[in-house]
């Protein structure tokens, strides 16, 4: 539990960077090619992170937790013009409240709502995931998720995302690692500004973690490859 808590407070520690890239307010500046690339980097972060095994809750099943991810950017001089010339980070930290609910015939439904600070931004994100093979002492667990993400709180930009995932996971002691690749849809449409339309292009996803449990509280980490951009992610929360 000790390493759990030094876990948390390093989560905690990672919000602070965010809001000094957070404020795309320039786009009207941005040539078309610009704004996708801008796009490409902005659907690798705000696409729905699992951070969970994909074996099944059950009926009765919660995993609800906090979560940070860092996003390696592969624009930061978009990202600097987007913002007006401000000074942008090479690394997009997103913190994030976390709950999953296990459902009959196990399928689990998942929510994400992450909060820029002092930016205005708003993520919100859900997943819907069946597991045709829920796993057992000798076979892993294979699962099959939809997902979905939006941003809310920049005037300039509507951006969604739609993912689709294969995952597998399975269970050693109290470690149980995963792993699974998919698709997502990026759509990203600019609001009164001089760019001609909205950008719509798939991105490969890649993603690769371990869900570790300490009794009641668990801890996950989990790295992720969307595109281009790579994010680690970790979570700390209570799976019951």
């Amino acid at each position: 539990m000790r390493l759990a808590s030094a876990s948390l407070i390093a989560l905690l520690g990672a919000i602070a960077p965010i809001a000094q890239a957070a404020d795309l307010n320039m786009l009207q500046s941005l040539s078309q090619s610009e704004f996708r690339l801008l796009s490409e980097d902005l659907g690798a972060i705000v696409s729905f992170k699992p951070l969970i095994p994909s074996e099944p809750l059950g009926l009765t099943g919660f995993d609800i937790g906090i979560g940070v991810s860092g996003t390696a950017i592969e624009n930061r001089g978009v990202w600097q013009k987007a913002a007006g010339g401000t000074s942008v980070p090479s690394t997009i930290m997103v913190p994030s409240l976390r709950a999953h609910k296990g459902l009959p015939f196990d399928i689990d439904l998942g929510v994400s709502v992450s909060r820029v600070p002092t930016a205005g931004i708003t993520i919100t994100g859900g997943e819907l995931r069946w597991a045709p093979l829920a796993g057992n002492a000798a076979l892993p667990a294979i699962a099959l998720r939809a997902s979905a993400s939006s941003i809310s709180g920049v005037d300039q930009l509507k951006l969604r995302t739609y993912g689709f995932d294969v995952s597998v996971s399975k269970g050693f002691l109290f470690a149980t690692p995963y792993a699974g690749l998919g698709t997502v849809n990026v759509s990203s449409k600019p609001e009164a500004s001089s760019l001609k339309g909205k950008e719509d292009f798939n991105l490969a996803k890649a993603f690769a973690g371990v869900n570790i449990n300490f009794g009641l509280a668990n801890l996950a980490f989990e790295a992720d490859k969307t595109g281009k951009a790579t994010s680690y992610s970790a979570k700390y929360g209570f799976r019951f």
